[in-house]
């Protein structure tokens, strides 16, 4: 049986609302002159009292969180933003402490939670991994022999021996990555920060991370609003909600249909509509009011698709400002939640694209009928300035409905049953004759 290596028990992270200082010496000692005394701050908008005024000035990150990760886990920690995901990954690091609970950690950590995490700026590449090693605990031979193999993998030699601080934030994460993933640690703990790299170094980073785990036996924990990178490193997930741990899994599929479901009053239930109550930030070029699926009549679906018949993929928003790089589509999954496919207005050759005003628009994309296979499939609204911006990120805050496909695959007498695969084309064979 596989050794316990973090036990969380009963762990509580509580910020607390309020200001630092009073802006007088006067009230600031006052302040002192009670905090020694172990009485309540007369200057706090920080109550001390539990009850009704507790929620409006603290709030809690973590909210009695409890669980054991075994040696060699790949452990997936996902949530929403500000389910309290980088506050655990902060305390597991010892960056912060809990308010309340125990954390219980065998072996060496290394992490990498935000670019530049643990980097003197005036020091080299080369330096400032003689210094991460020397906090792990490495002599200055133990590093050395990994020097050469942690610059490769960084893939930055000709500037190793530059002042960090003249780095760009990709190659930040590049060599905070490799020295974390190179040196002898035996818990690796990875947040988000890994999508500032690129897409080959991301591929590279998650293959390395695998290695360590199944090759090496050491524990991983990635944080990712990337589900697909999830799945494809990860084996078992935790969900956090509002600082709730709501569920852990040994089967991070299960953890990823279960997560994207959170919030839903019921799972089961589809969502053919979504419309903006002011869930979507405010931003200067577009504002959404509302992403929903009809048929060909522009009914909003009420129930299951039948497959021979068209689907409708509907925007309707609010255009506030003109910008020639505004893309806005689609991303369509399936209930496995494997990404099938992007779509944007401005795929078409750019004479064809629809013309954009100033003011309130309604814009949609047809789903040709027998192309999906039975099942339930995943809907977001993604939005962005191509190259530059994002709107509504895919998998981050892009809103997301759901729609079923069942029956009407074909007229075909051997295809009335769901095949395997998640599309089900139907496309026209033809005898070729031998004379052509």
């Amino acid at each position: 049986m596989s050794e316990t290596v973090i036990k969380v028990e009963n762990l509580y992270k509580e910020y607390k609302l309020g200001v630092i200082s009073h802006g007088t010496l006067y009230k600031d000692m006052q302040s002192w002159w009670a905090k020694i005394r172990g009485k309540e701050d007369p200057n706090s908008l920080i109550s001390t009292h539990h009850g009704e005024d507790a929620e409006k000035t603290s709030f809690l990150a973590l909210n009695d969180v409890s669980f054991e990760i075994k040696a060699g886990d790949r452990v997936g920690i996902i949530g929403k933003n500000g389910a309290g995901k980088s506050t655990l990954l902060k305390i597991l690091s010892r960056i912060t402490s809990p308010t309340r609970g125990s954390v219980t950690i065998h072996g060496k950590v290394g992490s990498l939670l935000e670019v530049g995490t643990g980097f003197h700026q005036e020091l080299t590449g080369r330096e400032n991994i003689f210094l991460n090693g020397s906090i792990l605990g490495m002599n200055k031979r133990e590093i050395s022999r990994k020097m050469d193999e942690i610059i490769d993998f960084a893939g930055i030699e000709k500037h190793i021996d530059t002042p960090v601080k003249r780095y760009s934030s990709g190659m930040m994460v590049r060599l905070g990555f490799a020295v974390a993933a190179h040196l002898d640690t035996d818990i690796l703990i990875a947040d988000e920060v890994l999508a500032v790299g690129d897409a080959e170094f991301q591929r590279k980073a998650l293959a390395k991370m695998g290695d360590l785990s199944t090759g090496e036996g050491r524990t991983v924990l990635f944080v990712s609003h990337n589900m697909g990178a999830v799945e494809r490193l990860c084996n078992i997930g935790l969900i956090l909600h509002n600082g709730v741990l709501i569920d852990k899994s040994d089967d991070i599929k299960y953890s990823i249909k279960k997560y994207l479901n959170v919030g839903q009053e019921d799972t089961t239930k589809l969502s053919y509509e979504w419309i903006n109550n002011g869930q979507v930030p405010n931003n200067q070029w577009f504002k959404p009011i509302s992403f929903f699926i009809t048929d060909d009549n522009m009914n909003i679906l009420k129930d299951t698709h039948s497959n021979d018949k068209d689907l409708w993929i509907n925007i309707k928003g609010i255009i506030k400002e003109n910008d020639s790089a505004f893309c806005i589509g689609y991303a369509l999954y399936s209930e496995d939640n494997a990404l099938l496919y992007w779509s944007y207005q401005t795929d078409v050759p750019q004479a064809e694209w629809p013309k954009f005003k100033l003011g309130e628009f309604h814009l949609r994309s047809k789903i040709p009928k027998r192309f999906l296979n039975e099942g339930t499939y995943r809907v977001e609204f993604i939005c962005s300035l191509h190259c530059r911006q994002w709107i509504l990120d895919p998998e981050v805050n892009a809103p997301a409905i759901f729609f079923e496909i069942n029956g009407g695959l074909s007229d075909s007498p051997y295809l009335f049953n769901k095949r395997p695969g998640v599309l089900s084309p139907i496309h026209a064979w033809e005898i070729v004759s031998e004379d052509q």
